[in-house]
């Protein structure tokens, strides 16, 4: 710049004039540098990575992606969720039918007897037979139920064994003629009585001829009555 012409302005104007309008000039090209430097900041701000989505809507297409918002699966269909269900389902416990009781008949007077009503019973009619005597034995069958019952009381049925130790003398049940029944209807308390007696010889389930003497000693005798069993009696042979 021409330093006359600086002088030549500042003398005619003077020096205040002249650089109130310097600084008028500066103030506005800075307003308007702003301005610009705003503008772009908030073009850019717009599409920056700051700013929030928007919510996609079922059934919309993203339009960056182009992928439709409801071919994305839903949580509940994942193969997890179907996997826990099933493993939820086989942990409970099976159902079980638990058919109903049937119901027992009534029973009547003169149905066969059970085994609770019954006792059996056998004595004996002395602890030592000398000689020629003969053993005897009571035998008893007493029915102790409600009702009037029925049941065999034949020397097959109800059988009087004699034992010594380990050995078998002696049974009612060998040799019997005939089916050995005998079919009895015991009313309550009221006992069924036969007497048993022994003839001191022994002998076997296939009745051979043979029947040799039994030796003095000790022996045992006992009733059955399928699986009722009587007290012991235990006697002598002199």
């Amino acid at each position: 710049m021409d330093p006359d012409t600086f002088r030549g302005d500042v003398g005619v104007e003077g020096p205040d004039v002249y650089w109130r309008r310097r600084v008028s000039v500066l103030t506005g090209a800075l307003v308007v540098v702003a301005v610009v430097a705003w503008a772009c900041t908030s073009a850019s701000g717009g599409l920056g990575s700051g700013s929030p989505a928007r919510p996609a809507v079922a059934g919309s297409k993203d339009p960056g992606s182009g992928v439709s918002a409801a071919a994305v699966p839903s949580p509940s269909s994942t193969p997890t969720s179907t996997a826990t269900a099933k493993a939820v389902s086989s942990a409970r416990p099976p159902v079980v039918l638990t058919p109903s009781p049937v119901p027992s008949r009534t029973r009547r007077p003169g149905d066969p007897c059970q085994k609770p009503d019954l006792v059996l019973s056998l004595r004996g009619e002395s602890e030592v037979y000398s000689g020629k005597g003969t053993p005897r034995f009571l035998l008893t069958v007493v029915n102790i139920g409600r009702l009037d019952c029925t049941v065999d009381v034949g020397p097959r049925a109800v059988e009087v064994r004699i034992t010594s130790g380990s050995d078998r003398v002696w049974s009612t049940a060998d040799c019997v003629s005939g089916d050995g029944s005998d079919m009895r209807r015991l009313r309550r308390g009221v006992p069924h009585v036969r007497m048993v007696d022994w003839d001191r010889h022994r002998s076997a389930p296939d009745c051979r001829s043979a029947r040799p003497k039994a030796h003095d000693g000790t022996y045992v005798a006992t009733a059955r009555l399928e699986s009722l069993k009587s007290s012991k009696v235990i006697f002598h042979l002199r």
